[in-house]
């Protein structure tokens, strides 16, 4: 296989850009705040740096509850936020975890739509705690 372009490289979500641990979704759910928006609702919490550990930047994780549908409809809303924050990109300049819950409005949105929801969810989280983050 060939190696991916930088362009390409930079649109990866890796698995360090995941909260992937049960622990880390009841954190951010029960000490962290909230973004909604028409089609999802995104509960951030920053993180504390760790300069030795590499683990920097936004980390996202998805949830989709059983109320929303069978799992094909909740695969596809999954799959459908992956992309969408896949190619936005994952920001490095902000320590924060976030998990992003959807509503089933998302299955029959434009997916410019959760795109451009996705943007404004980062960019509002990224200004958030970039204010709060002088008082500390």
């Amino acid at each position: 296989m060939t190696q991916p372009t930088s362009q390409a490289a930079k649109k990866r979500f890796v698995k360090g850009q995941r909260l992937l641990k049960h622990a880390d979704f009841e954190r951010v759910y029960k000490q962290g705040r909230r973004h909604f928006a028409s089609h999802m609702t995104v509960f951030y919490l920053a993180r504390p740096t760790q300069p030795n550990t590499g683990a920097q930047g936004l980390r996202i994780g998805f949830t989709v509850s059983k109320a929303l549908g069978g799992s094909v409809q909740r695969n596809r809303m999954r799959r459908r936020l992956r992309e969408a924050v896949r190619l936005h990109g994952i920001s490095r300049e902000v320590s924060v975890d976030a998990v992003i819950n959807p509503k089933r409005s998302l299955l029959s949105a434009d997916f410019s739509e959760i795109m451009n929801e996705v943007a404004k969810a980062f960019v509002s989280i990224e200004k958030t705690v970039k204010k709060e983050k002088p008082s500390n």
